[in-house]
């Protein structure tokens, strides 16, 4: 040990000569087994081992934290649960369909759990009698008036919502709006003194491999911060009509529901809404809503409480390759007219059955995503150019966009129906089974019913599982021929004091009952 000893202290370097020092034993062991020799030039040059300390995000959280909150929700203890969001819906013993991406996406319905409850937070409603459920999502201020973001699943059917502020203060939430569609809410606090907000990034510019922070209410804990990165953009992740979320791998869990994802300028570029998790916890993807999408639908709601969207009155499907050659198309792509619905402006302005419309307002339309965010962006009552594949040739019609049917009107489980007497809604839209949908949805000439056309999000239809496609053949233990028949149906369970319908529903070659409540507002 000491001729090792001598022959370091020999070998130790002089004023000048051409060696970086050693910083470590690691490094030391590196000179005995030949290291080249570091030019005296760079001598004073800092490597990487050398550089100072990471200084971390400790300035930026002081900074932004105060402008995130803690959202939590009171519900009824009836029986009563908040209704999943959209695209994660299931119907229990149904295979396939939203059931199977129910496994794959896992939403953060852990909000509808007590705080800080361990294990799997039930999805399915309370037992009758045990009184009020509680929830805890996150949220972030926009407004120093009081205005705070968050989800719509978080507040969904509360009948209490109350903000907990960073510096601990409670304030009661009022619901100015929800889009269940994007699934962003806005609620409006009062406070005596402004509060701290947050600033929106332009999420456009975001870019892949850019570096983000979260901030939290993860299982009830509290502030809680996370970083990471911004690991895709445009993901589409089944959870509705205008999915476009940024996925990132910063860890976010059951109760960042609502919460902010910052950029490291200390700016909001997205909303943490999903996580893909087959256990229920963080396997580093999760999704947020983007900061521009985010800012356009809290405008909407900040003016109204609704949000406005254009319609375009067709039911579409994807063009694949197979499709694309039997329509003369040289390349699958466009959105394939499958159903035109009656009144709507598409029929008004001659849109048909199997136009396969491949442009809009002067842009080419690729997917179906394409054309659904085109069009609920469009003005209700703007005139666009609609390009369409028609008979082998593009043909330009120009069309009237009008405005997307209100919750109220598509509640109504029949338009030709008279429901507004107070009866209840189910939240379907249906249509008579007739021959062209017979064969359409591949069902026998012995299926009778009503098809669902539509389903409202949030509502009793969508809360037991409900979708396009389904057919009603009995409501109320009764045969169903029509529309009518099950609006009569309710009624008449309404009028009995019914608390919910009985449904027998077919869905492809399965048959199942389903109790859907009746929903007196």
């Amino acid at each position: 040990m000491n001729a090792l000893k001598a022959k370091l202290k020999g070998s130790e370097p002089r004023r000048g000569a051409s060696f970086a020092l050693a910083l470590s034993s690691a490094a030391a062991l590196g000179l005995l087994v030949g290291i080249n020799a570091v030019p005296a030039s760079h001598a004073d040059t800092p490597t990487p081992l050398a550089a100072a300390p990471w200084a971390g995000y400790a300035d930026l959280i002081e900074q932004i934290m105060p402008s995130v909150v803690t959202v939590t929700t009171k519900i009824n203890g009836d029986g009563e649960r908040a209704a999943r969001p959209p695209g994660f819906g299931g119907m229990p013993g149904f295979e396939g369909g939203d059931e199977e991406m129910q496994r794959y996406m896992e939403r953060f319905f852990g909000e509808r759990g007590m705080p800080g409850q361990r294990g799997p937070m039930p999805f399915g409603p309370a037992p009758h009698g045990h009184g009020p459920m509680a929830g805890a999502g996150s949220g972030f201020i926009i407004e120093e008036s009081g205005l705070v973001v968050t989800n719509h699943h978080v507040i969904q059917n509360a009948d209490k919502v109350t903000v907990t502020l960073n510096d601990g203060r409670e304030l009661d939430a009022l619901v100015i709006g929800a889009d269940p569609d994007t699934d962003l809410a806005l609620l409006k606090v009062e406070s005596e003194q402004p509060l701290p907000v947050a600033e929106f990034a332009d999420s456009d510019a975001v870019r892949v491999g850019d570096a983000v922070i979260a901030i939290g209410n993860p299982f009830g804990l509290g502030g809680t911060v996370t970083a990471g990165i911004v690991s895709a953009k445009a993901r589409e992740i089944g959870a509705g009509r205008y999915d476009d979320f940024l996925q990132i791998d910063a860890p976010i869990n059951r109760g960042n529901s609502g919460g902010p994802t910052f950029n490291l300028k200390g700016k909001v570029v997205g909303v943490n809404t999903a996580i893909h998790s087959p256990t229920g916890g963080n396997v580093g993807i999760g999704f947020a809503i983007p900061a521009n999408l985010t800012q356009k639908i809290v405008a909407d709601l900040e003016d109204d409480g609704l949000v406005e969207r254009g319609w375009l009155g067709v039911h579409i499907q994807a063009v694949d390759d197979d499709l694309a050659g039997g329509l003369d198309l040289e390349e699958a792509k466009g959105a394939l007219v499958a159903r035109v619905t009656a009144d709507g402006p598409a029929a008004a302005f001659g849109i048909e059955q199997g136009d396969v419309i491949i442009g809009y307002d002067g842009k080419a339309i690729e997917t179906l995503r394409d054309l659904t965010r085109a069009v609920a962006d469009t003005d209700p009552g703007s005139g666009v150019e609609v390009v369409v594949w028609r008979d082998g040739e593009e043909q330009a019609l120009t069309v009237e966009i009008d405005q997307m049917p209100s919750e109220q009107t598509l509640a109504s489980v029949d338009s030709d129906s008279d429901l507004d007497d107070g009866t209840p809604k189910l939240g379907l839209a249906l249509a008579r089974l007739d021959d062209g949908i017979r064969s359409e949805m591949d069902l026998p000439k012995g299926v009778d019913g009503a098809v669902v056309t539509d389903v409202l999000p949030g509502s009793p239809a969508a809360e037991k599982g409900l979708r396009q496609g389904d057919v009603i053949i009995e409501a109320d233990n009764q045969a169903v021929t029509e529309p009518k028949t099950v609006a009569d149906a309710v009624k008449a369970a309404a009028e009995r004091g019914d608390k919910a319908i009985l449904l027998l529903i077919k869905r492809g070659d399965q048959d199942r009952f389903v109790a859907v409540r009746l929903d007196q507002t």
